[in-house]
């Protein structure tokens, strides 16, 4: 079972190289799987029953199952589209040496850069383009290996600050040689059908082209980019669409920009999520004051990956708390609030777990490491529930290339489907 879950993985990942077509990939999947899709610009018609998602920016995504009974509350999983990459900037080209053609790029979230040289990279995105009196979206993914960060030579490194890579004079990808100036409008011109005059905005990126792999002594661990947090999302996804709630109101959903602090209108920090639950609670005629009991009722659960213990510096981990690759949900919790599981979610998120029959354990930060933070207590900001943060243990987190359990994702889903099931 894990095997052809990977697999399926794998083939998410490679058809997600940015926010924009995780979304795509799982709208695709949504309405394959009888959900229809509503329009925030429009008004809402909602049944009893109904299966409906609706998206913002075409990078962020929330679905839901409406309850045949009454509705008791809401039963959320969260996650990610983002990754750390490189955006390509306005006035993209630049000339080196008379023999190179450069893109101009910058930091997106934060990143090993040096896992990102002398990689195959393309780039993926959305443009803006002139329709008439209009502006239309369109995707586009260059679907071939295009780009390429060049590592210096060891021959020419003679000092130690050699060693810090610099993304403004070190990290920008070369295009080709001088004949490829002003080529690269034109390709992305091209891959959208469109004419390159016409494209008035670019939202694009860097991805790596590698694909995923299963490798191991015994097949046991996976890599792949963009785990964090697309095998998060793939999971969530894959639990949502095959369960089925009774009294509660399944939520899926999927925020963009969380690694640049999900301040964003489109973001974990913005009002979607609070949007989707309020205007759905209108839609059924329902008051504010039933909407208040039910989010008081209702339970989220937050998926972004967590940090296995590191074989070659384990040193980094906690003395107590220390998650393995294999071992199932990885409960994370955190004195100063960086992620949201209190005593009772936490405890929640384990009853959880053994119902399932799945295996699960803790991560606390070193306490003199300050680590990272995630969705869950930035959406409670907003929504006021129960909520628990979780993940699956990863090494190499932010690296253009990470690795995980060959097992996990699998444990993932069959949680989630018991938390979806109520």
């Amino acid at each position: 079972m894990s095997d052809q879950i990977n697999r399926q993985l794998f083939q998410f990942i490679e058809k997600s190289p940015c926010s924009y077509h995780a979304v795509e990939q799982i709208k695709r999947e949504l309405t394959e799987n009888g959900f229809l899709e509503l329009r925030e610009q429009e008004a809402w018609k909602i049944e009893k029953g109904g299966k409906y998602f609706t998206s913002r920016n075409g990078s962020s995504l929330a679905a839901f199952c409406i309850p045949e009974k009454k509705l008791k509350g809401f039963h959320i999983t969260a996650s990610h589209t983002d990754s750390p990459s490189f955006k390509i900037k306005e006035n993209m080209e630049l000339q080196a040496e008379k023999h190179y053609t450069k893109l101009n790029t910058e930091k997106y979230g934060g990143m090993l850069m040096d896992s990102w040289l002398d990689r195959p990279l393309s780039v993926a995105g959305k443009i803006i383009v002139r329709d008439g009196e209009k502006l239309t979206e369109k995707l586009i993914h260059i679907e071939k290996d295009l780009l390429m960060i060049p590592r210096l030579a060891i021959h020419m490194k003679r000092g130690a600050e050699d060693d810090a890579l610099n993304p403004q004079i070190h990290m920008l990808p070369v295009l080709g040689d001088q004949t490829a100036e002003k080529t690269f409008m034109r390709t992305a011109a091209s891959e959208a059908g469109v004419n390159e005059n016409d494209i008035l905005g670019t939202d694009l990126y860097l991805y790596n082209r590698m694909p995923g792999t299963v490798w191991g002594a015994n097949g046991e661990f996976m890599s792949a980019p963009r785990l964090d947090d697309l095998q998060c999302v793939f999971a969530s996804l894959q639990a949502f669409v095959n369960s089925e709630g009774r009294e509660y109101m399944n939520v899926f959903c999927t925020f963009d920009n969380e690694e640049v602090g999900s301040g964003t209108k489109q973001g974990a920090g913005s009002t979607f999520l609070e949007d989707v639950l309020w205007r759905v609670n209108e839609a059924l005629g329902r008051t504010g004051e039933q909407y208040r009991m039910a989010v008081a009722e209702s339970f989220m659960i937050s998926a972004d990956n967590a940090h296995a213990v590191h074989p070659n510096q384990p040193g980094k981990a906690d003395l107590t708390n220390r998650p393995y690759m294999n071992e199932g949900i990885v409960i994370k919790y955190s004195a100063n609030q960086k992620y949201t599981t209190d005593a009772y979610s936490g405890a929640m998120m384990k009853h959880i777990c053994e119902k399932a029959g799945v295996p699960y354990q803790t991560f606390h930060n070193r306490s003199d490491l300050p680590g990272g933070s995630t969705l869950g207590n930035i959406l409670t900001g907003s929504v006021s529930l129960k909520a628990v943060d979780i993940g699956l243990a990863q090494l190499a987190m932010h690296s253009a290339y990470e690795t995980a359990g060959a097992r996990d994702t699998e444990y993932m889903i069959r949680a989630l489907q018991e938390f979806y099931r109520g």
